[in-house]
């Protein structure tokens, strides 16, 4: 059983949902996204995405578009994001790991050689947004050869037959889109996410986090009563981004989220 999988297994079996933060490596510089990665899993994230800044980030919205903007003019390359996770696993983070990256430059990399380093960094898994399900065979042997799990994503749109397909190819657990369009925190979330998220559950036992649009405490518990986990990732980067203080603004609104599910 991967990481991933046994976190699921663990907060299964304890009643609770998993908080799952996502933060862009190298913003609001590289010399902080390690302790902002600890500040959260201390406020109580149970695992974590770690964005790879890329160029044309097409699945986000304004903030997190900015923070790779950012990023990859202070210089973060692959590399950095890679140096990390290692970092986070030499001070004892064990909370999963996920690389949360487009797929050119895991391409560019060399796939195998992509996923043999993000393993040996100690990453547990990969989200790759533009990566069709159809067009993926080369990045899933590669993260079955370093023991990785590969997520896929669903949309509200997603007809009977692709939900069927994504579960069947799908490790760790799927990620839901809670609403069509990019990421970014919003005023509310759509009125039929229940309805998605248990069109999806009575297909698979596979642990279902939803992301896309999730902001505060509300609507974070929301969530939290019919899915698996909940993702949080550009309410919390913007806080990173804006405050003075960004290492107790993030601590204490994962721990906002935390105390809200």
């Amino acid at each position: 059983m991967s990481r991933i999988s046994s976190t699921f297994e663990k907060l299964r079996q304890a009643g609770q949902p998993a908080l799952m933060p996502y933060l862009t490596v190298g913003y609001p510089s590289p010399a902080l996204t390690v302790d902002l990665v600890s500040a959260a899993v201390e406020a109580g994230a149970d695992l974590v995405e770690l964005g790879i800044p890329f160029s044309d980030p097409l699945a986000d919205g304004a903030t997190i578009q900015h923070a790779t903007h950012e990023a990859l003019q202070q210089g973060t390359t692959v590399e950095t994001c890679l140096e990390v996770a290692a970092e986070l696993r030499q001070r004892g983070i064990e909370a999963p790991l996920i690389f949360m990256g487009y797929y050119n430059p895991i391409l560019q990399r060399g796939v195998a050689a992509f996923c043999k380093a993000a393993a040996e960094a100690g990453a547990d898994g990969l989200i790759v947004p533009d990566l069709p399900p159809e067009e993926a065979a080369e990045l899933r042997e590669a993260c079955r050869a370093h023991d990785l799990d590969l997520i896929f994503l669903l949309a509200p749109t997603s007809d009977q037959a692709r939900i069927q397909h994504v579960i069947e190819l799908s490790t760790g657990f799927i990620y839901l889109v809670s609403l069509t369009g990019v990421t970014g925190a919003r005023d509310q979330l759509p009125p039929d996410l229940e309805a998605f998220v248990q069109r999806v559950r009575r297909l698979t036992d596979l642990p279902l986090a939803v992301g896309f649009g999730i902001g505060s405490p509300e609507e974070t518990r929301r969530v939290a009563r019919v899915a698996d986990g909940v993702i949080v990732g550009s309410a919390i980067v913007r806080r990173a981004g804006d405050s003075a203080e960004p290492l107790r603004a993030v601590r204490d609104f994962v721990q906002s989220l935390r105390q809200g599910m």
